[in-house]
């Protein structure tokens, strides 16, 4: 619940307002996970809360750590499925990559999220308790929050935005909305309804493809919301936020790693003013893409950077423990 359905709930049981944010304390800044746990709530109050709800918690099925330091988590949920979050160290900055859904409907063909189909959203609870057992439960100081792991954020897009209005709330967890960044595929919809949320989160676009042919191939989206429309929700995104967009585009050897990709690539970036986030294609079952050279990444990076772009290369961290970007799969339901 986000405060404003806390306070309403509480109203409801004929207690005052104030208590809400009492609860709402507990829970996002401190990481209670028991009502019993709120010594300045009255026990009566408590046992109500006890009968009327639940706090949700995250099983640990599996943690594992990279020779460079990033982290995985395999969450078990409470149906049975599972998640996986990534926690990623760079210099003086530790970034959680959350995921929003149980799998993915999009299959983008180099992403191993949708291999086993989609099977459901997750909560504002599942998405937030992602963050808050790192936090409270092995007491990271977390600095940067992506929302780029298992699943499509814009097409869970209510429970997304009331997850990402808690992380926000200064009575939660009081996360600046300038640390927060979602991720998509290129649901134009979603991306019309963040402009609405009048939060100044961050939004992250994968692109991977620099025409409709190629991007039809890698991500069957482009069918749906072809790039001319997904260019255009872009400006308007950009023109309504004030925001910068970044452009995740990953180098699949011998598919879009060309200088006529680059070519391409460079004038989309200038218009949208975009920054440009290169990242070299991590392996997953199935598949046989590969990452090009260091050599043909130079090359292509240099000639966007001609092209007068803005673009960066972004090493995948965690790939020996399959944490990398588009490696993310979590484990059958069993």
């Amino acid at each position: 619940m986000t405060l404003e359905e806390l306070k309403k709930a509480i109203v409801e049981m004929e207690e005052p307002a104030y208590r809400a944010r009492q609860i709402f304390s507990w829970l996002y800044q401190k990481g209670a996970n028991d009502f019993n746990e709120m010594t300045n709530i009255a026990k009566p109050l408590r046992d109500k809360l006890n009968q009327r709800f639940h706090i949700g918690t995250l099983e640990v099925s599996e943690h594992l750590k990279s020779t460079d330091g990033t982290e995985k988590f395999l969450f078990k949920l409470t149906d049975g499925n599972f998640i996986e979050t990534v926690l990623i160290y760079a210099r003086n900055r530790k970034t959680v990559c959350v995921s929003t859904q149980v799998g993915c409907k999009f299959a983008c063909i180099f992403c191993a999220s949708g291999l086993r189909g989609f099977v459901r959203d997750l909560t504002p609870g599942e998405i937030t308790n992602q963050i808050l057992f790192l936090q409270h439960n092995l007491s990271h100081k977390i600095t940067n929050y992506v929302l780029m792991g298992m699943g499509e954020p814009l097409d869970n897009y209510e429970n997304v935005s009331n997850a990402i209005t808690i992380m926000n709330d200064p009575e939660g967890m009081a996360i600046g909305a300038r640390r927060i960044t979602i991720s998509t595929c290129g649901i134009i919809p979603g991306m019309e309804k963040l402009k609405d949320l009048g939060l100044q989160i961050n939004l992250s676009v994968s692109l991977h493809a620099t025409n409709n042919r190629l991007r039809d191939e890698l991500m069957p989206i482009n069918r749906k919301y072809p790039l001319e429309e997904l260019i255009k929700a872009c400006e308007d995104y950009i023109r309504s936020s004030g925001r910068i967009i970044t452009l995740e585009y990953i180098l699949i050897k011998g598919k879009n790693d060309s200088l006529k990709d680059a070519d391409e690539l460079g004038p989309i970036a200038k218009r949208l003013k975009a920054k440009v986030n290169l990242v070299p294609c991590s392996p997953i079952p199935g598949q046989n893409f590969q990452s090009p050279e260091r050599r043909s990444i130079n090359i292509f990076m240099n000639r966007l950077l001609k092209r007068g772009a803005n673009a960066t290369l972004r090493e995948s961290k965690g790939k020996d423990i399959k944490a990398a970007c588009g490696q993310l799969a979590g484990k059958a339901k069993g």
